[in-house]
């Protein structure tokens, strides 16, 4: 299991190469809710996600070959080692499903790496990235299922804690468990970490219960992000044992809290990015008077075409 020692080593590793981002602390009863709500505005990090923390963490604490780094990708990830390898002077290429939003695609060529439409979902891509790099010799760079990735995410929870002190909870959106799995390993149990992911991607919910990592089905509108079919075995035993729920909220939610970030704080959320606020709109997860309620807002990569006014 991941410790706290990697997580910090982690944060000195990437200091320099990622934003420090910031915490919007809302008004009192904000959203008609008796609790203190605080956003980790992590929309605002390089390439639009949380993303880059894990990157970089890894390629700075590996020997890179001529190769490069290779990565499959719903997009956020993809453009996140596209852009650490970029400033860090290495080859990347990425490979993402066929169905990727086009302005993750664009963004994925502004950094310069070389791009693989392959395959109807992550995991095809995935498979895809695997044989490639067996190839070539590029080092692998997967999404969330790689200790390295991991201890990059948990430098996000390391630093919500430096800037907020006395978080009763965190809310955390969940595709393959990365940034949960890194943010629950520095918390342990001093703070509730609950995961939240969409009705139609319950991934680690499912796998939860099943009490082992198991294939789901997945499909909706943050399914670009959210979208992994299988937790990551690394993360699950700390899933097991320091994530205190795990809560679902339908697609209707998942928009109208996208929405809604825009309306009020001209912020703008990809639905993936917009999920674990999604679960207090919608009161699927009602926090107690007085709580003191962290939400991380992962990602700002929205396909502007799509996007709710």
């Amino acid at each position: 299991m991941i410790s706290r020692t990697e997580i910090q080593d982690a944060g000195r590793r990437i200091i320099g190469h990622v934003r420090r981002t910031p915490v919007m602390a809302l008004e009192d009863r904000a959203f008609g809710l008796d609790a203190k709500i605080f956003f980790k505005l992590e929309c605002l990090q390089h390439t639009g996600s949380f993303k880059p923390r894990g990157a970089f963490n890894c390629i700075l604490s590996s020997s890179v070959p001529p190769a490069g780094v290779i990565a499959a990708s719903g997009g956020n990830h993809g453009a996140a080692v596209a852009y650490a390898a970029q400033k860090l002077g290495y080859h990347a290429e990425i490979f993402v499903p066929a169905a990727t939003p086009a302005n993750k695609v664009d963004r994925l060529r502004q950094y310069g790496a070389a791009l693989n439409l392959v395959g109807n979902n992550y995991a095809e891509a995935l498979a895809a990235s695997v044989e490639r790099a067996a190839q070539t010799g590029a080092i692998p760079i997967h999404a969330y299922d790689d200790q390295r990735v991991l201890a990059g995410q948990g430098t996000l929870g390391m630093e919500l804690e430096e800037q907020v002190r006395g978080l009763d909870s965190v809310l955390i959106a969940v595709g393959g468990g990365g940034l949960i799995g890194g943010v629950a390993a520095w918390y342990h149990d001093r703070v509730r970490v609950i995961s939240v992911e969409p009705e139609r991607a319950p991934t680690l919910q499912k796998a939860l219960a099943a009490g082992h990592v198991i294939d789901v089905e997945t499909g909706g509108a943050a399914s670009d992000s959210l979208g992994a079919r299988r937790a990551g075995e690394l993360m699950f035993p700390i899933a097991q044992k320091f994530i205190s729920q795990a809560l679902l909220v339908g697609d209707e939610h998942i928009l109208q809290a996208q929405k809604i970030l825009w309306q009020t704080l001209r912020l703008i959320a990809e639905p993936g990015g917009a999920t674990a606020l999604a679960a207090l709109l919608s009161g699927v997860y009602q926090p107690r008077p007085g709580e003191r309620v962290g939400v991380v807002l992962c990602g700002s990569n929205a396909d502007l075409a799509k996007f709710p006014a």
